[in-house]
Formats: structure tokens, sequence, C-alpha cells
């Protein structure tokens, strides 16, 4: 039993190390929000349009983001009975709807710029603290939680405010589908319309 026991051991330890070292780091998320907030504050520049800053940000979303977890935790339970090709469908409409929701609230940045006042570790994964600052209102707290899970770093969740993305998302999620009595289909459909 030993020896199978050590050799099972060392073909684990052989199978971990051929593995890529994955190492959330502090400064790597640090890194990754300031980049993400680097393409914010350029779009924010742009003298785009809305519609054009709109599809820019879901760009964004989709680069810095770990869209599958953000689209999962928004469906909530229901995404047990919905079928592979709904949960395809939900993520791409999720994606849209969250660049218009929170592409409108960041035009409200023109004139102003976030910047990044800090990153430490909760858990497993890094909160990055950054301030933004509009023109003519008192500078605000926005934070963005960062993760490795899906195999790079990416962030998972945000806070404008104090207010948490991931719960607010799954509230307005589970209440599209109420309204619609439960019809996911009905609800991607709702989606795609809303922001």
């Amino acid at each position: 039993m030993q020896r199978r026991h050590f050799f099972a051991l060392s073909s684990a330890s052989a199978v971990m190390s051929a593995l890529p070292a994955l190492a959330l780091t502090e400064a790597g998320a640090g890194n990754l929000v300031n980049a993400l907030v680097g393409e914010i504050n350029r779009v924010i520049a742009s003298g785009k349009s809305e519609a054009a800053m709109i599809r820019d940000f879901e760009g964004i979303f989709a680069r810095y983001s770990d869209t599958s977890y953000v689209s999962a935790y928004a469906m909530g339970v229901d995404g047990r009975r919905a079928t592979a090709a709904q949960k395809r469908a939900f993520s791409t409409a999720f994606q849209g709807y969250i660049a218009r929701k929170y592409g409108k609230r960041f035009r409200e940045f023109i004139g102003g710029r976030l910047e990044v006042k800090g990153a430490k570790t909760v858990k497993n994964w890094i909160e990055v603290e950054t301030t933004a600052f509009l023109r003519g209102e008192a500078p605000f707290t926005v934070t963005f939680h960062v993760s490795d899970r899906s195999g790079r770093e990416l962030f998972f969740n945000m806070f404008i405010e104090g207010v948490n993305l991931l719960l607010t998302e799954r509230t307005e999620v589970g209440a599209l589908i109420d309204r619609n009595g439960g019809d996911i289909d009905a609800m991607i459909a709702d989606l795609r319309a809303l922001g």
C-alpha cells in the first residue's frame, strides 16, 4: 500500500508540475484594473456617440470580465433548467445588456476619470479599489473583484457606490423570469431590449 501510495503521489505531483502555475496577485489584479480603467477612460474621452461608446464598453466587458461566471450567477437557479443553447443565448444577451446599462452609467464620467487606489486579498480573490472623479460631484468608490478561476485574471464583480453588480443583476434577471411566467426564452428576448 505504501508503494502504491508513493507512486500515486508521484504521478499527481508530475501532473501538477506540468500545469501552468496560476498565481493571483494583488499587483496582477491591480494591473488588470488599471488596463480596464485606462480603456474606460479612453472611451469616455473619445467623443463618440452613445451607441458607439456602448459597443466599446461591451468589448471591454468581454475582455476584462469573467462573463461566463457573471452570467451564470445572474441566471441563478433558473440556469439549472436552461438548455445549453439558452445559456449561450442568455450569456450573449446579458453581455449586451450589461454594456448598455453600465455603459450609460460610465457615460456620466465624461470630463471625469477613474483612478486605481489599491488592491488587497480577500478570501480567494483580489479586491481592487478605484475612485471615480466626476465633474460637479464628490468622488466615490468603484470596487472590482478579480479572480483567476477561469485560468486568467478577470474581474467577476463590481461595486459602484456600494451597489453589488452580481446581486443586483441576479435580482433583475429573476424579476424578468417571473414577469415572463418562468419562460427563459421570453426573458432573454426582454433582456435584449433592456439597458
